[in-house]
């Protein structure tokens, strides 16, 4: 539970506040340790990366806001921590996600194989109507390939929540 110090629950209440714009989406990134999920958030939000990885520690979150259909859409995008010791904690923010991004790195099949798993975790944790996209990730490593785009494509079509 976030206290009243945690900067990053301040953040929340300060975005929850702000009431310039037209609809606000809650998004979760999750996935295996090591995907690439908060590399894909810093390139998302802040146009940044960088190859030094960092494990994420529980939960963190950016907002970016986008237009479409003449319409300001603020986006909470919260990237999860993918060890098995955070579960608890990140399962937590699941009931009021709108939509998931269900991350799997294209060079490692484990990540691949667990993507099921994750399904489950979202329809256990999430309200029905919760929108569900899955990412290979890291597919500037193709020669570094052992995911085919067709087994990705393949399980998108398979999987129930997806």
């Amino acid at each position: 539970m976030a206290s009243a110090s945690d900067p990053r629950q301040t953040q929340v209440q300060k975005d929850a506040a702000d009431q310039n714009f037209d609809y606000m989406f809650k998004l979760l990134i999750i996935g295996n340790s090591s995907v690439g999920k908060t590399s894909f958030l810093f390139r998302y939000a802040d146009d940044s990366f960088t190859s030094a990885f960092v494990s994420t520690v529980g939960i963190d979150f950016k907002v970016k806001t986008v237009y479409r259909n003449e319409k300001r859409i603020k986006l909470q995008i919260w990237d999860t921590a993918g060890q098995e010791r955070y579960r608890t904690i990140t399962t937590a923010y699941y009931r009021g996600a709108m939509g998931f991004l269900l991350m799997y790195d294209i060079t490692n099949q484990e990540s691949f194989y667990a993507v099921q798993d994750w399904a489950t975790q979202i329809k256990t944790y999430s309200w029905d109507n919760a929108q569900v996209i899955l990412v290979g990730n890291k597919c500037d490593l193709e020669d570094d390939r052992l995911v085919a785009t067709e087994d990705g494509q393949r399980l998108a079509n398979e999987i129930p929540v997806l």
